[in-house]
């Protein structure tokens, strides 16, 4: 098979399939059609003489070939891509991109107030779109280039991911101040005995504090999960239920903070981005800005 004479724009087809395991998903990312998607690929087999995925109940399974070639095709795209790059001045004034962020609620209200306001001042035709993406997609949404940038913990480690940590913070117990049976503090055996009220942005899952329990052979007892950041102090405020939180949600609400009764894991943030977006001048414009907004916020 000749260079010449295969189109390059196939290679970012393959590179997107090997990502999504789905040619709907993949005409979705890619911004085509399905039927588009599908002839790319008919193009590709003929190229290679292999079926290069193989459709099964869990998507387009990569043949042996793919596998062997992947590594080499995503290295030579971002190399392509970080050329075309570098070559651009980028002026954040006169930018008018759109980029998609995922963090979930407490983490925009403490970031994008101050955010916007430096886009508003550097860059005006900047535009942001936050929604929360489940970590477990997080690799194929940055990679596929759905996302630009996430917030988040790390969930698995992986070459192709970049990340900066943002900052760690410990862990508190909030109750209300009247509460008729805890003063200023909270043994462990009380701790598991009582009833909590857990936050989480995702709808099922273990959160730091219950993997970290189960580590150590104990269960809370769990009355109210859900996914309002800002609803769960007002519900422990009117009851005796118990919230852990991170300690800045202390100065936030009207709760009392005890120290916990054992030692938890901090909450460690990190930004997050996909490694071809490394050099994109824009994207890293935007990554240094969020890093100021901590930088400022931890001062």
């Amino acid at each position: 098979m000749r260079l010449n004479r295969v189109d390059l724009n196939l290679f970012v087809v393959l590179d997107t399939i090997y990502t999504e395991r789905n040619l709907t998903r993949s005409a979705e990312v890619l911004c085509v059609t399905q039927p588009t998607v599908s002839n790319a690929l008919a193009r590709l087999r003929k190229s290679f003489n292999d079926e290069l995925f193989i459709r099964s109940p869990k998507g387009m399974v990569p043949t042996p070939l793919t596998e062997n070639i992947i590594g080499r095709v995503r290295e030579s795209l971002q190399m392509l891509e970080t050329s075309v790059l570098e070559g651009d001045v980028f002026a954040p004034a006169s930018c008018d991109r759109t980029f998609q962020l995922s963090m979930n609620d407490d983490t925009a209200a403490t970031l994008l107030p101050e955010l916007m306001e430096t886009l508003a001042q550097q860059a005006p035709a900047m535009s942001l779109q936050n929604y929360l993406i489940r970590r477990r997609d997080l690799f194929s949404a940055l990679a596929s280039g759905q996302l630009d940038l996430a917030i988040d913990v790390i969930g698995r480690a992986d070459p192709q991911l970049c990340h900066e940590p943002l900052f760690k913070e410990r862990y508190v117990c909030l109750v209300r101040h009247d509460h008729p049976e805890l003063g200023d503090s909270i043994s462990l055996e009380k701790y598991l005995s009582m009833g909590h009220v857990h936050v989480s942005s995702r709808p099922s899952g273990l959160g730091v504090v219950d993997a970290e329990l189960n580590r150590l052979g104990y269960q809370r007892d769990i009355r109210l999960r859900m996914q309002n950041h800002y609803t769960a102090p007002e519900v422990v405020s009117r009851t005796d239920l118990l919230l852990t939180a991170p300690s800045h949600w202390a100065h936030r609400t009207s709760l009392k903070a005890l120290e916990l009764p054992l030692v938890l894991p901090g909450l460690q943030l990190n930004l997050i981005w996909h490694r071809s977006a490394d050099n994109d001048q824009a994207s890293r414009w935007l990554r240094e800005r969020v890093i100021e907004v901590y930088k400022n916020l931890s001062r």
